[in-house]
């Protein structure tokens, strides 16, 4: 192996630590579904403020995030990895301890501001240890490994079930917890970084450039339309999955708390294995475009499958398990492929400036739509507005996948025969 490079040790051994702090960041942002009814219930809060707990953690990241990505390219993965998940540990920890709305919506506007920065430096980190192969299949295993933070999240009413017994704040201390956790893994990797020979950093980190706004018209249509589908996509599936579908599975299909959070974790449990499988066969096959196209379409249809048939909650679970799997494995991969290396954060920042606008804006739609429809377990039918606005959301998604696909599937296909 070239001695300019990271031993295969190092970069496995980062790896795993960025997996340990995402899992942690994971489970601190489905922390709310969880206790959304306990919310309601004990502190009378209505659906559109439950909806905003989330929503928040979301608006401010409209114009932060683009600043964060550009702050990855000029600081490091690094410095910024462990920054924001300090700032992630303080808001966690304000939410879990606020006796008032505005105190744990504070908490998650904090948490907020630093982990969608997080998130786009440990995709930075993987971008730039595995620059020599393997992107896809480590970037999915990472963020799977991540997401089970958010199934033990779902899985929390069952596991910590006397906590959930005494209120809604015990569960959120043990998110705070595991903020804590991701803040401790976050350390290491930045002290592992540290130790790293400055040649050997050179060789895997892109050298940064002077961050220029018009830049960003030259990334070519491929890149806009991932971008549109990234919005579409992530704004349904993380505003229902993460604030609404506990709920939304307890009032329209009778479950209890903990079997309606045992039936949203599945879809997290499944992206476990699933996610890094689906990465090494787009690492193996060189094409991309298609795979994300099937996994755009899966969600639609796994809606109309939960709203308007009497299939049970298995059929649909399984189909969003797969959408939510594929997805992230390609979409983070490709992005990486339309634009150069030394852009990398701040096209990913871009990407999730308006993801955030949506998946924010769709959660206060969402709560909005419920409380004027008076949703509820009395009222189960008053949910259908907001099924309806995540169905068609998500079909519009899928058509973009689908123009993602005739537009850069030729050039997948060029390149997977190239390779061969």
């Amino acid at each position: 192996m070239n001695d300019k490079l990271p031993s295969r040790t190092t970069a496995w051994l980062i790896c795993g630590l960025v997996a340990v702090a995402l899992y942690g960041n994971y489970y601190v942002y489905d922390s709310i579904g969880p206790v959304a009814d306990a919310l309601q219930s004990q502190r009378g809060f209505s659906d559109t403020q439950v909806g905003l707990l989330n929503a928040i953690y979301n608006l401010p990241n409209v114009v932060l995030i683009l600043l964060g990505g550009v702050l990855v390219d000029r600081w490091g993965a690094a410095r910024v990895t462990l920054g924001t998940a300090a700032i992630c540990l303080a808001g966690a920890v304000l939410t879990a301890l606020s006796p008032s709305f505005e105190g744990m919506a504070a908490g998650r506007l904090l948490f907020g501001i630093g982990a969608e920065t997080f998130s786009i430096a440990t995709l930075a980190v993987l971008a730039q240890y595995f620059a020599g192969g393997h992107v896809a299949f480590t970037m999915g295993l990472a963020l799977s490994l991540g997401r089970l933070g958010s199934y033990s999240t779902d899985m929390s009413p069952t596991w910590f079930a006397h906590a959930y017994a005494q209120g809604w704040q015990p569960p959120l201390l043990i998110a705070a917890a595991m903020a804590a956790v991701s803040f401790g893994a976050s350390v290491l990797y930045w002290w592992l970084d540290r130790r790293t020979a400055a040649s050997v950093k050179h060789a895997v980190t892109p050298q940064a450039q002077p961050f220029v706004l018009r830049d960003m018209l030259h990334f070519g249509k491929a890149y806009w339309y991932l971008l549109i589908l990234c919005v579409l996509w992530y704004s349904v599936i993380l505003a229902f999955r993460s604030t609404f579908s506990i709920k939304y599975f307890q009032h329209v299909h009778g479950l209890g708390l903990a079997s309606a959070g045992e039936m949203n974790s599945y879809v997290f449990l499944a992206a476990v294995f699933a996610t890094p499988a689906f990465g090494w066969l787009c690492d193996r096959v060189g094409r991309y475009a298609p795979f994300l196209a099937f996994g755009a379409v899966l969600l639609p249809i796994s809606l109309a499958v939960m709203a308007l048939t009497t299939s049970s909650l298995w059929v649909s679970t399984a189909l969003i398990g797969v959408s939510f799997s594929l997805v992230p494995a390609v979409m983070w991969p490709l992005a990486s492929k339309v634009v150069s290396p030394a852009r990398f954060g701040s096209a990913i920042g871009l990407m999730w400036v308006v993801q955030n606008a949506g998946i924010g804006g769709a959660n206060l739609v969402a709560g909005w739509l419920n409380d004027r429809a008076g949703a509820g377990a009395q009222n189960p039918g008053g949910y259908d507005a907001m099924m309806w606005f995540f169905g068609i959301s998500s079909v519009v998604g899928a058509v973009f996948s689908l123009v993602l696909w005739a537009t850069a599937g030729r050039k997948d296909q060029e390149r997977a025969t190239h390779q061969r």
